[in-house]
């Protein structure tokens, strides 16, 4: 059943403005039997204004006598034309601003254990732009250093039915087009809880990232000359002068 905009505050000015029920009123706002005799009583929707119904085009005033006269009769929301279809969401995921700090992790996670999906995809799932992903899949994000991948599952910015359907969708579009995953990419795919127990990639400081390979060559018959030179044979070693005998002493 659809419910009226601002549910509570159209309870608020029900209770003030008719003798509806409670009940009546709780059905028509979508609320609690109580929660609305909370709301006459003044323990509930403190400091709330009233939201007239009947002003702003959801409720007639022959709706409302009729369930005065009957208090068995349910309020119907008037029918707006306008309204039509706008349940179907539109555009991209919106996400809390509670959570939006999580979006690059997200991201992350899923660029890299799901390289399969599409940005399209990948926006839709946590509510993002195609840039913001680019910069992250390319590691162009102004952050990306401390951004450290994150199941969006876990994190609440998608349900695990909307992952599992969006892989299997980019999955039968690349058998469909003869780029299925590798071997390497399946061996990617791991779990939420394995991927939050996975430990993080250790980091190089940029000052010498690209260096983690650098060896000093050219030199190598040098080294082990000096090698062999500071090589000492046991022998030699402790091959000590003898003692002076006493002939030696009367000399």
């Amino acid at each position: 059943m659809a419910l009226p905009i601002m549910a509570k505050a159209t309870a608020v000015w029900l209770v003030d403005n008719t003798t509806l029920t409670f009940m009546q009123i709780a059905d028509f706002c979508g609320l609690h039997e109580l929660e609305v005799q909370g709301i006459a009583d003044g323990d509930v929707a403190q400091g709330v204004k009233g939201f007239d119904p009947i002003a702003n085009n959801q409720l007639t005033q022959d709706e409302i006598d009729a369930a005065e006269a009957d208090k068995k009769y349910r309020l119907k929301l008037k029918y707006n034309a306008a309204a039509e279809g706008e349940e179907v969401r539109r555009g991209p995921r919106y996400t809390p601003l509670s959570k939006r700090q999580d979006r690059p992790a997200s991201i992350l996670w899923l660029v890299k254990f799901h390289p399969e999906l599409s940005d399209g995809q990948v926006s839709k799932l946590v509510g993002t732009t195609k840039p913001t992903i680019n910069a992250i899949r390319e590691r162009t994000h102004w952050n990306i250093s401390n951004i450290q991948p994150i199941d969006p599952v876990a994190l609440g910015l998608c349900k695990q039915s909307e992952l599992d359907a969006a892989v299997q969708k980019a999955n039968a579009k690349r058998l469909k087009e003869g780029t299925a995953l590798t071997d390497e990419e399946r061996r990617k795919l791991v779990s939420t809880e394995q991927s939050l127990g996975l430990a993080p990639e250790p980091e190089l400081p940029t000052a010498i990232s690209g260096l983690e390979t650098f060896t000093l060559s050219g030199n190598d018959e040098a080294d082990e000359e000096e090698d062999d030179n500071l090589l000492v044979d046991a022998d030699t070693l402790f091959n000590l002068p003898d003692a002076p005998s006493a002939d030696d002493d009367d000399d």
